[in-house]
């Protein structure tokens, strides 16, 4: 009677576990691009110079890789039609935050150098001038539906916070 069990169930208990799911499908590149860093306020540093001498703005994406929002920010920014925007217009910096949003935020001093207090969730996206300033202080912690958004509204965002016509 076991050997007929086992021989009965052993198929399907085998095909089970060579069932491989698949892929979650999703309208956006998905990327992992929040390396921890020694120092991520050198980083924003180094950029901030960096936009000086060309005349760019920095564009700093603060976000965590286990974020599916964050994620998918970070690959539409690896995208060519990104690149393009972001070489010609930004200097780009990813700063892993952690959790802010239930009290295990990282180098939550990049936001507070920047005006925000705190952080209600990832991801954040901070434009700078060369001098230090926020300049979309009002949408900058709006990008936690990054995931949701399309590919042609998050360009146009970008595009706008560029400060040059296009």
């Amino acid at each position: 009677m076991i050997r007929i069990a086992i021989a009965t169930f052993a198929p399907l208990a085998l095909a089970a576990c060579a069932t491989v799911p698949e892929a979650a499908e999703h309208a956006y590149p998905e990327a992992r691009s929040f390396a921890v860093s020694p120092d991520p306020m050198a980083q924003v540093d180094a950029a901030l110079a960096r936009a000086g001498q060309r005349e760019t703005r920095v564009l700093l994406v603060m976000g965590a890789n286990w974020c599916h929002d964050s994620r998918a920010l970070a690959g539409w920014l690896e995208t060519q039609r990104f690149a393009e925007l972001v070489e010609a217009n930004y200097e780009l910096v990813f700063v892993n935050v952690g959790m802010p949003q239930t009290g295990d935020g990282h180098n939550l001093d990049i936001a507070q150098r920047f005006g925000l207090a705190t952080l209600p969730g990832t991801p954040n996206l901070l434009v700078i001038d060369a001098g230090g300033n926020l300049l979309n202080a009002d949408s900058a912690t709006s990008w936690r539906n990054a995931a949701s958004r399309s590919e042609d509204v998050i360009y146009a965002e970008l595009s706008a916070l560029s400060g040059k016509a296009g």
